[in-house]
């Protein structure tokens, strides 16, 4: 059964509900939630998505990220896939929500209201090869450095959202 996602308005009221590639093909703004795990040294758990993800495959992006179903809970839909996609069970918090839109070389559009959930993880993640290709651990001070030289290495979605991730860690920390 294809999965749909929900497709809301600009203040995130559900407003219908789409097969999910179609929503990709349309550019139709839908609800997304991304994680960022930190380890206790601050460090970001990052992957890199599988080169078959029907976009933006090959690049390195945050912990996880998704679509919750229509009636599931964002927070509880995170954790699941969380779960599912790295097998890490952590507790996560909601940092902020942003919108954005990008259109992909294979003509699909990212058109998504994404929530951001954060959370602590020391350990080694045990990623669906499916999914997941590769993950590390980097430190802040290494990520900038590397997203200001590669910036092609890295989904669309988790360049814009990094900055507005380090602004609340430093408002968390005051």
């Amino acid at each position: 059964m294809a999965r749909e996602v929900i497709l809301v308005d600009e203040h995130d009221r559900p407003v219908g509900r789409r097969e999910k590639l179609l929503a990709h093909q349309r550019g139709e703004l839908h609800r997304a939630f991304s994680v960022f795990l930190f380890d206790s040294a601050g460090r970001w758990l990052l992957q890199r998505r599988h080169t078959s993800k029907y976009h933006s495959g090959g690049l390195w992006t945050n912990t996880c990220c998704s679509h919750p179903a229509p009636g599931e809970e964002t927070g509880a839909a995170a954790r699941a896939r969380l779960w599912e996609e790295m097998g890490i069970d952590a507790p996560l918090e909601p940092l902020f929500q942003f919108t954005y839109r990008a259109a992909f070389d294979n003509g699909l559009i990212e058109h998504e209201l994404d929530h951001v959930f954060a959370g602590t993880f020391d350990g080694s993640p045990k990623p669906d090869p499916t999914e997941v290709s590769d993950w590390r651990w980097v430190e802040t001070v290494d990520l900038l450095r590397e997203l200001d030289v590669y910036p092609e290495n890295f989904t669309y979605w988790f360049r814009v959202a990094v900055e507005q991730v380090l602004m609340h860690q430093a408002s968390a920390r005051r």
